[in-house]
């Protein structure tokens, strides 16, 4: 039996190999496409290129991981089944339980594999691609002129036009630079010849100009006209050329750049917000009906409920991963590697959430409410409990409207955040877990259909790929907008495969024993008797009399 596993998953090693070395360099080709124009023309380091082309591969891996796994269930079970291996297998008693079994095991152990790397590797990689594309925006590219131009050495305030530049000693002949930074005039230098060169270490531009004049125009005194003769000249221009730096203090981190445990630490304190503005909001309510009945106005005293997150996977994670070992980023209640959920005030304009664009990593841009950046010191603040708002005396009705709007909007608030972060961690574990989903969908269809070839490989593969992703992004923004729970948004589509696949699978005795059918016409065939069926059902009911009536 060792044999056969071993044989079962050499056939799979191939496939796998190969469709995720294709799925992801598509992928990660169409990306560097989208962002080619920010490299070039900007005299990068090409260690800084070749580093920003090694931090877009995890995340693409992440999304491609899953697809290899069903093409090469597909294609291997596929030709397993052509060849007449399955049926020589069944009659030699072996069951397909235990040809998937290995199957199915390595699955498991990809999916252990992929958890951890989505809470470990990739946060991380999104975090120093994020910093680097910052790094990268903020360098200007190196300054070159071209002869006969205008060239713009500072947009819209000085323009440089040159008949002949020699390139071995960056001399000039016949240059004129038009000045517009003062708008009071209008100055215009020109030059027989002038030298070119940048400052090491600055980035500014030193021109010195031989033989010249300079002429002003001021636009306020049109009759008048300055100039002034020249011998030489010399102008600097700062920050035209501006060298790559890394930015090493930039330590935000957002929901995409944080582990598991970090974003359950945000899961946690949202939920403690959230009680104890639902408790506040119970008590506002018995204080108002005893100043309404009973005339009598009390106090309310502060009430911080501690920072636990609800029991869901993540937390069943992080809690393994404590007692496993310290290497896991467990991040804290409070702030989170620069991370930290924004202390709601009391008026009804700065308690609405932060609203910023998602950071790069999913493939899907979209706006949500995000935690505010905290502070970026080692020790975590304490936390601010909630400000109780006293009603006065005689005005307990009056006032009360005003405090429920405001306690509504910090709990919308703090309902937002959870969402937020609880869909990212549920994301992780649900990406991961397709990889044994796909294996149950996959085996079953590809002995289905032993004919299918590639044909079958790449049909059925772009249907469950669309259908799956499509179910995830539309999930992701319905728990956004609260409608509905991350754990059941981000689920859904692995439950729904895991029935369909489970189905198929109970039914894998009852394809044929030979290679001669099963092809894509079959599956033709079946669609078409299906819809048939269908037409005729509702032909009939539209044929069948009306009901009598008394």
């Amino acid at each position: 039996m060792k044999t056969l596993s071993r044989y079962v998953l050499r056939e799979h090693f191939g496939p796998l190999a190969f469709s995720l070395t294709a799925l992801t360099s598509l992928l990660l080709l169409n990306f560097i496409a989208k962002r080619f124009g920010d490299l070039v023309g900007k005299g990068l380091p090409w260690t800084v290129i070749v580093e920003f082309f090694l931090l877009a591969i995890p995340f693409t891996l992440a999304m491609t991981l899953p697809m290899a796994v069903l093409v090469s269930v597909l294609y291997a079970f596929s030709r397993l089944a052509a060849e007449s291996e399955i049926t020589a297998l069944k009659a030699s008693g072996v069951g397909m339980g235990r040809v998937m079994t290995p199957v199915l095991g390595a699955a498991t152990v990809l999916a252990i594999g992929m958890v951890l790397f989505n809470d470990q590797l990739l946060p991380r990689a999104n975090h120093r691609l994020r910093t680097l594309q910052t790094d990268i925006g903020r360098t200007k590219p190196t300054f070159a002129l071209k002869e006969q131009v205008i060239n713009d050495v500072v947009p819209g305030r000085l323009a440089l036009r040159a008949a002949r530049i020699d390139k071995a000693t960056s001399r000039m002949y016949e240059v004129v630079i038009y000045d517009f930074a003062d708008v009071t005039k209008r100055r215009t230098i020109v030059a027989d010849s002038g030298d070119l060169k940048l400052v090491d270490g600055t980035g500014d531009l030193k021109l010195i100009l031989y033989d010249g004049e300079m002429t002003e125009l001021p636009p306020s005194e049109p009759g008048r006209m300055s100039r002034l003769q020249y011998v030489q000249d010399v102008i600097v221009v700062r920050g035209v050329a501006n060298s790559f730096m890394r930015d090493t203090t930039d330590n935000f981190k957002s929901e995409r750049e944080m582990g598991v445990c970090e974003m359950q630490a945000q899961v946690a304190t949202a939920e403690r917000d959230l009680r104890r503005e639902e408790d506040l909001l119970s008590r506002q309510l018995a204080r108002a009906t005893r100043a309404l009945t009973r005339g009598i106005v009390d106090s309310l005293g502060a009430f911080e409920p501690p920072a636990r997150a609800p029991l869901s996977i993540g937390r069943a994670y992080c809690d393994v991963a404590a007692t496993v070992g310290g290497w896991f980023d467990r991040g804290d209640t409070t702030t989170t590697g620069g991370a930290r959920v924004a202390s709601v005030a009391t008026d009804s304009a700065s308690a609405s959430a932060t609203m910023k664009p998602a950071p790069f990593g999913d493939t899907a841009q979209r706006t949500v409410p995000v935690a505010s950046p905290g502070p970026t010191d080692a020790t975590p603040p304490v936390p601010t409990p909630a400000p109780v708002i006293e009603l006065p005396p005689g005005s307990a009705a009056a006032g009360l409207g005003v405090v429920l709007d405001q306690v509504a909007i910090r709990r919308q608030s703090a309902l937002a955040v959870r969402a937020q972060y609880a869909v990212e961690v549920h994301k992780k574990f649900s990406l991961a877990a397709a990889c044994v989903v796909f294996v149950l969908l996959g085996a079953p269809i590809a002995l289905r259909f032993p004919r299918g070839g590639v044909g079958l490989v790449i049909g059925a593969s772009l249907v469950v790929f669309a259908l799956y992703y499509v179910c995830l992004i539309g999930g992701e923004s319905l728990a956004d907008d609260l409608k509905l729970p991350p754990a059941v948004a981000m689920w859904a589509a692995n439950g729904v495969f895991t029935i369909v696949g489970g189905i198929l699978f109970l039914r894998m005795g009852k394809e044929g024993v030979t290679a001669r059918g099963g092809d894509l016409g079959e599956l033709k065939e079946a669609i078409g008797a299906w819809l048939g069926r269908v037409g005729r059902a509702i032909r009939r009911r539209g044929d069948a009399p009306a009901p009598r009536t008394a």
